[in-house]
């Protein structure tokens, strides 16, 4: 079975170290965002908290048509809508907010299957709390978006579509 091929056209591309996410066309840059990936830095071992790094996919949309602020829990939409008040009662709540594009690795033995499967590991990209900040690693594996960016890189990506993490 062939992973790559993109639904859509476009590739991901997350950079660590820039600390960037950018979304690429055939016909060039389309959207550029700050992210904000593991704290524990780059990695694909199960348990470790890092974010992946190689070739993937997005396995799977979550999310659409939900309000900006959406609250997930195990993938799920909680009914909840993000607020500061609701940030301040769960203060130790590792916010996955508005959208979740759940990735996929294609490399046996990088980042798919055995210890080192990102799926399995559940490495999103998603939206956290606008007081998050971008630009700095600090997630707990996953890539963290603005809500409002993630809300718009969403729309402009299908499942199947290509993210390179390096």
């Amino acid at each position: 079975m062939d992973n790559t091929k993109a639904e859509t056209g476009a590739r991901v591309e997350i950079s660590i170290s820039e600390q960037r996410l950018r979304l690429r066309s055939p016909a060039g840059l389309v959207l550029e965002y700050a992210i904000s990936t593991a704290k524990n830095g780059a990695g694909e071992q199960f348990g470790s908290e890092c974010t992946p790094r190689g070739r993937h996919i997005i396995r799977a949309k979550i999310g659409a048509g939900l309000p900006e602020g959406a609250v997930f829990v195990g993938r799920r939409f909680t009914g909840e809508i993000y607020t500061p008040e609701l940030g301040a009662q769960f203060p130790n709540r590792d916010w996955i907010l508005s959208r979740i594009c759940w990735l996929s690795g294609l490399e046996p033995g990088k980042n798919r299957l055995g210890d080192v499967d990102t799926m399995r590991r559940f490495i999103y990209i998603h939206g956290t709390p606008d007081t998050e900040p971008m630009g700095i690693a600090m997630s707990h594996g996953c890539i963290r978006m603005r809500n409002q960016d993630l809300v718009e890189l969403f729309a402009h990506v299908a499942p199947g579509d290509l993210v390179i993490i390096e």
